[in-house]
């Protein structure tokens, strides 16, 4: 089996509103508490960098498996809110919604666009953070097809 280790380095240099830092390699950026926790706002913060990594992950899944079966979009765009609630006190990472727009070929066909919508599902359940969130967030889609 082929591994692949991913690094990051953090730096918190005080209590619950000081600002960090994180070094990912290609991702380098300050850290806090976003504002509509009570915190500084600065930077990032783990519930954007989640959102992030299931947006990515969703999209470019999507864009592999549009290749594979030869469909070529005009235009592939992503839409994706992360909801956070608050129950007893506890922060919970509740849902993520994806919102993909797939704009094909003038000339695309019925089937085309019934194969799109498969593979847009599937690229869902079969990305590696959608895989390793399910179960804790729930992931919903609303697929467009243009």
């Amino acid at each position: 089996m082929t591994g692949h280790l991913f690094t990051l380095t953090a730096e918190w240099p005080g209590g619950r509103n000081a600002v960090g830092t994180i070094d990912a390699g290609k991702l380098k950026t300050q850290i806090s508490i976003p504002e509509e926790m009570m915190g500084p706002g600065i930077g990032t913060n783990p519930d954007e960098m989640l959102l992030g990594a299931a947006a990515t992950c969703y999209l470019i899944t999507l864009a592999a498996m549009l290749e594979r079966a030869h469909i070529q979009p005009e235009k592939l765009t992503l839409t994706s809110e992360g909801l956070v609630t608050v129950v007893n006190g506890v922060f919970t990472y509740e849902k993520i919604t994806h919102r993909p727009v797939i704009v094909l070929k003038q000339d695309a066909s019925d089937r085309d666009i019934t194969k799109v919508q498969k593979l847009a599902e599937k690229a869902e359940q079969t990305c590696m953070i959608s895989k390793a969130i399910r179960g804790n967030v729930e992931v919903e889609l609303h697929i467009t097809i243009k």
